[in-house]
């Protein structure tokens, strides 16, 4: 907390010129706040950080801690698991001198669509608040300061630069605010406005930044833009933002200074955003004498236990028919099938993206676990569609110092090197802006391990070229068709070429790409091996399968699939790998299919296999937890915290696509599992939904018999372990009021607690219920209300598995 009285922060104030502290509100780099020696104002530097903290800089070459992704960490249902996780990256933020940590992202899985769902905690406005509040917790424990994002309803990506979100008064409140409130009652010391509009106010001028946000909830913290966001000046300044980012250019500046001059933007105003933002420098220890800066942080071993604790915690179990867990000693040979499981997505694309310190694949984390007790096959089966991957040391060596990776330089309008340095790999998102810097070059030697057609691709924007041994594969002007600061600064479109390539044949790759106003810096060069004929490719697997004692066959989605920037446009695998899937499962009954993604997939092959597990994008830890889980080491502890649909079609929100700029939230209240209630459609798994290695008896639920408005009870659930082996079992809750007169959801999530026994044993769960779970938004008082009545109580293990029944009565005050 703050040690400096406010005070004390208002003399601090009038020390500065109104040009002083106009400056400190526009940021002074793209990561980094401006400073005022005047008055002892150190900067503050920001970070990306929803699955790890990055830092200032897009450098393979500093790593970063990877956490899972923010689905598998809601899909724990374990707040003190993700509070020490948010504690880690505070330790990380810590390391590597980041004050601002921008995480959690607490939008909402409104549709399975959503091109962010792995950046999104749940569906569910109650868990969603649950989760985020305890990374803010976490975060914030070492004096760095968490960030809720994107404020608010802002649930997709397509045209998210201009959309304007309608949504009704109800709505807003009971659902897109109600994680934020959570997050302003954990603490939270910043708030990220958004790209877009709601209700046709852009958010970084809207009125909400203001009211719920300081005036009902008390925040006291910094409201910062979106990089980017902020395109006017007198309403924006107006408003309830503080700091504009990224600088040292934007709207404010002197635009900001004219018109505070000419009466159009009051000083007071100005006051008051400085006012926060040295309130929140002081809790950073960035006003006054700065603390020296600690980069220890914990040991590896640590950091890497506690990640594949929450992979292995993360990771659902939806289907099991006596296959797991594998037994290591019975085994003879596995086969492991599928690129995802050689190759397995760790971390969805775009801004939370990072360069983790290592990464522990599928098959990787199994060969480690059988080592010694059993041999491990692994068959690729059919490539997987997408852009090539960019060049990494294994197929690349430097032309000039024959180090694996490749060589970047920097080469002036005449093609005069300018600058030149060893890079590791071919994604160089921000190359050295050196001085007289024209053109961006990337070269390597590249070994080709396979003959055949390869793809070769180059990727940014404005003028290109790649080059084969002095051959031209790509060249051309490729224009820039977004403002989108993820496509254009993360993952710009790549251009391709294909060609014939002799395995262990040296070939030499040169692309170059011009630098130009506006179009960022990014410059991507990418290889792709030929992939096997698909038919052959699912035959071998399938052979593989036969022979082994069990398969595991791995399949997901790609990072061009799931990535900021863009929504999906479908839900479905490659059908290649369906049918590899289908093949494999009926080659061998002990068939475990592996989904590695961040959102729902459909899995028209569920029934099939022997177990299905999910494993969200696990983090560097991955598979390493997945092993765990496979072989019994630990359960898997995972909850659905997103419904998923057998088809995309029978999904009841599938709308992400503006109609003439505007994107309708017609569900109103309906989100989730109320939506898929409301319509009567069964999905291919409820919110909630997943097994354990034991089994459980719902035996009994009391709660009481009359609760007065706007007060908190609780549920207490008697549960018993009948199965063979100690287990965890996530208890839920749900509320439901039926016949009244206001229109609730068929029934709603209202809180959860988890529980252990052992095999025989019976335990009795207490599940606190927040007052906030019984009222619902007045729009004609525009006020909380709690209506009287009989509310139904329910408990179970999902959404839609609830054996448990109580009945309360909720009561007006005197």
């Amino acid at each position: 907390m703050s040690s400096t009285s406010d005070e004390d922060l208002d003399r601090l104030i009038d020390k500065l010129t109104l040009p002083a502290k106009i400056r400190l509100l526009t940021g002074a780099t793209t990561w980094r706040t401006a400073a005022d020696a005047a008055i002892a104002l150190h900067e503050l530097v920001l970070s990306d950080g929803p699955a790890g903290v990055r830092g200032q800089s897009w450098d393979e070459r500093h790593t970063s801690v990877l956490l899972p992704s923010a689905t598998a960490l809601a899909a724990t249902f374990d707040e003190q698991l993700v509070e020490q996780l948010g504690a880690l990256l505070a330790l990380e933020a810590r390391r590597k001198g980041v004050d601002v940590v921008l995480a959690p992202t607490l939008n909402l899985h409104r549709s399975p669509l959503g091109g962010r769902h792995f950046e999104c905690f749940s569906e569910d406005p109650e868990l969603t608040g649950l989760i985020g509040a305890a990374l803010i917790r976490g975060i914030q424990s070492h004096g760095v300061a968490a960030t809720a994002k994107h404020y608010v309803a802002n649930d997709g990506e397509t045209d998210r630069l201009t959309v304007d979100v309608r949504v009704t008064e109800r709505t807003l409140r009971e659902v897109c605010l109600a994680p934020f409130e959570a997050a302003v009652a954990a603490g939270v010391r910043l708030v990220m406005a958004g790209y877009h509009s709601v209700n046709g106010s852009t958010m970084t001028a809207s009125d909400l930044l203001t009211d719920p946000l300081r005036s009902e909830w008390g925040f006291d913290g910094v409201v910062v833009s979106d990089w980017g966001a902020v395109r006017t000046t007198e309403d924006t300044a107006r408003a309830g933002l503080d700091l504009l980012m990224p600088g040292p250019d934007g709207a404010w500046g002197e635009n900001l200074l004219r018109a505070v001059r000419a009466g159009k933007v009051a000083e007071s105003a100005i006051d008051a955003k400085v006012h926060r933002l040295l309130r929140l420098a002081d809790r950073c220890g960035a006003l006054g004498r700065r603390p020296p800066l600690t980069r220890a942080g914990p040991r590896t071993r640590d950091v890497r236990r506690l990640l594949r604790r929450a992979a292995a915690a993360g990771t659902v179990l939806l289907a099991n028919h006596g296959v797991l867990p594998l037994v290591a000693g019975d085994l003879k040979t596995v086969a492991v099938i599928g690129t995802h499981a050689a190759r397995t997505r760790t971390q969805g694309g775009g801004s939370a993206g990072v360069f983790p310190q290592g990464e522990i694949s599928v098959l990787d984390g199994i060969r480690a676990r059988l080592r010694g007790h059993a041999r491990v096959v692994h068959v690729p089966g059919p490539h997987v569609p997408g852009p090539p991957p960019a060049l990494d040391p294994r197929l690349s060596t430097d032309p000039r110092s024959g180090v694996p990776g490749c060589l970047l330089r920097m080469l002036d309008a005449h093609g005069h090197e300018l600058y030149a340095e060893h890079r590791s790999g071919g994604r160089q998102l921000e190359p050295p802006l050196v001085p007289g810097a024209h053109t961006v070059e990337i070269s390597a030697l590249l070994r080709p391990r396979t003959s055949g057609t390869w793809t070769l691709s180059v990727a940014g924007f404005g003028r290109m070229s790649l080059r084969l041994d002095g051959r031209p594969l790509v060249a051309g002007e490729f224009a820039k068709n977004t403002d989108d600061p993820a496509i254009v600064h993360v993952t710009p479109p790549p251009q391709c070429a294909t060609t014939h390539l002799g395995a262990g044949k040296d070939v030499l790759l040169v692309a170059r790409r011009e630098l130009a106003p506006g179009t960022g810096r990014a410059t991507i060069v990418g290889a792709a091996e030929p992939g096997p004929e698909p038919t052959a490719a699912v035959a071998a697997a399938v052979r593989a399968a036969r022979e082994a004692d069990a398969a595991i066959v791995v399949v997901g989605t790609t990072e061009h699939d799931e990535r900021e920037g863009q929504d999906r446009t479908g839900i479905r695998l490659d059908p290649r790998q369906d049918a590899l899937v289908s093949a494999v499962a009926s080659a061998n009954p002990r068939t475990v299919a592996v989904v590695n993604s961040g959102g729902p997939v459909e899995m028209p092959w569920r029934d099939q296999v022997g177990a299905l597990l999910l494993a969200w994008l696990p983090g560097q830890e991955g598979g390493a937890g997945l092993a765990d889980v496979l072989f019994g080491r630990t359960e898997p502890g995972g909850r659905l915290p997103t419904t998923w649909p057998a088809r995309l079609e029978d999904a009841p929100v599938l709308c992400t696509q503006p109609v003439a700029g505007r994107l309708h939230y017609s569900e109103d209240l309906h989100i989730g599992h109320r939506g898929w209630l409301r319509t009567r459609r069964t999905p291919a798994y409820w919110f909630g939904h997943g097994l354990g290695y034991t089994t459980w008896a719902y035996e009994h639920i009391t709660a009481p018999g009359q609760v007065p408005a706007g007060a908190p009870f609780t549920v207490r659930v008697r549960v018993r372990n009948t199965g063979a082996r100690a287990g965890r079992e996530t208890i839920q809750v749900y509320l439901a009021r039926p016949g009244a007169a206001i229109d609730y959801p068929q029934r709603w999530f209202a809180g959860y607690t988890a529980v252990r026994a052992e095999p025989g044993e019976t335990v009795t769960a207490e599940v606190h219920v927040p007052a906030r779970a019984l009222r619902h938004w007045d729009e004609r008082a525009h006020a909380w209300r709690t209506a009287p009545g009989p509310c139904r109580v329910l408990a179970g293990r999902s959404a839609g598995d609830l054996p448990l029944e109580a009945e309360v009565h909720i009561k007006t005050t005197p």
